[in-house]
């Protein structure tokens, strides 16, 4: 792991996106930045964090997924790795809200971005960027979201989190093909709010009540709906309400 900190960057991901157009880098390279002036979320949202608190980290993967329909694998797998080790810091009641947000009780307390591309060999790399409020208190503006240190009501140290991040992360990728099954069964039974009806909205605007069932296998949401059909939810196409 090649490890790069940045005082302050508009963005880890877009960082490590040009660093690895202009040089080749090692796989599991990592910058990180104690301060984000545009990170961006799920769709064009953006990540807001309070400087020096939290950890705020891109990372590259290589030679993971070879064939484009396993892109979720990524999802999978990173997703997995935090919650592990969260779980480690006995960080209670974690949950995924699917796609990539990390939840404790109903509180959101990390976001994971993955941006991935198609090289003209037809290798898959991907830049991974993970946002984890870990000793932020003050979230006036962002009544959704929390901290480690708020629900644990005791600070951590955001450079013990990210080494063992990316000790599980590589431990997790190099025994993926034995364990994948695992992962994703993993992922599918953290999933947030599932077996629970629930409101969403479509990109219609029109509400409705389902039932999260889980993920196929290429990431969309499968949802139980009143009529006892289950349809697939691509994440531009549907919204939980909670």
């Amino acid at each position: 792991m090649r490890l790069l900190k940045l005082d302050a960057i508009d963005s880890t991901n877009e960082f490590l996106k040009g660093l690895s157009s202009n040089q080749k880098l090692e796989n599991f390279t990592v910058v990180t930045a104690e301060n984000q002036t545009k990170g961006k979320g799920q769709m064009g949202s953006v990540w807001e964090s309070e400087p020096n608190k939290n950890l705020i980290m891109s990372v590259l993967i290589k030679d993971f997924v070879t064939d484009i329909n396993q892109i979720f694998s990524v999802n999978i797998v990173v997703s997995f790795t935090v919650i592990q080790v969260l779980e480690y810091f006995n960080i209670p009641e974690l949950s995924i809200k699917w796609p990539n947000d990390i939840m404790s009780y109903h509180k959101k307390i990390g976001g994971i971005l993955i941006e991935n591309s198609i090289k003209s060999d037809g290798s898959i790399n991907s830049i991974v960027g993970l946002g984890l409020n870990v000793n932020q208190l003050n979230f006036e503006s962002l009544p959704k979201a929390s901290s480690l240190a708020v629900i644990c009501k005791t600070t951590f140290d955001k450079e013990e989190i990210l080494l063992k991040i990316m000790e599980n992360l590589e431990n997790n990728i190099q025994n993926w093909n034995r364990k994948s099954q695992i992962f994703w069964l993993e992922y599918t039974n953290k999933l947030f709010k599932k077996g629970i009806t629930m409101p969403f909205e479509d990109h219609t605007k029109q509400n409705f009540m389902g039932i999260i069932q889980g993920v196929s296998s290429s990431g969309k949401l499968k949802i139980l709906l009143e009529d006892d059909s289950v349809s697939v939810f691509d994440i531009k196409e549907i919204q939980m309400l909670y």
